[in-house]
């Protein structure tokens, strides 16, 4: 009996958690956008200054030498550019994407800075949408089975030390 009740608490957890998703998912895309809307306008600045110099954005950066903070400054905006491509590709991916494609890519969630932002922000709910429903029906089912893997691996370790040398 008491494993039922512990099965089921693990599984509503579970459920719950997985509900999560489609609006944190939401959120994070929020973010995402804001984020390469940011990240757009310093590159433009960037490749503006450098243009009226006469200069590509590699030639900008090449000049870039000579003292502590001028070096700094350029492995910053070395740094953004790379961050700026790799958010632009993943808004690519994600933009217009239901919760489900959402959840199919979603390694192009794990910017660290905006997950952590969108956590902050995220207040948990549980809207009843037929994708929060699913998200809730597997995060249950996930869940269970993981308890149940758990449990087996636990009894066969057990077992495994109990038996004669």
């Amino acid at each position: 009996m008491i494993l039922r009740a512990v099965t089921l608490a693990v599984g509503l957890t579970g459920a719950f958690g997985a509900a999560q998703f489609p609006a944190y998912s939401q959120q994070y895309m929020q973010r995402l956008g804001g984020a390469v809307d940011a990240l757009a306008q310093v590159v433009a600045d960037f490749d503006a200054s450098a243009a009226k110099e006469g200069l590509s954005r590699t030639e900008a950066l090449a000049q870039m030498r000579g003292t502590a903070f001028v070096e700094r400054r350029r492995a910053d905006m070395v740094q953004t550019f790379d961050r700026y491509a790799r958010l632009r590709a993943d808004l690519s991916v994600l933009q217009g994407q239901g919760p489900f494609m959402r959840a199919y890519h979603a390694t192009h969630l794990t910017d660290a800075e905006i997950a952590k932002r969108a956590w902050q922000a995220f207040q948990p709910a549980f809207p009843l949408t037929l994708a929060t429903g699913i998200f809730a029906f597997a995060g249950f089912l996930l869940s269970t089975f993981l308890l149940g893997l758990t449990r087996a691996l636990l009894r066969w370790s057990l077992r495994r030390r109990s038996l004669p040398a």
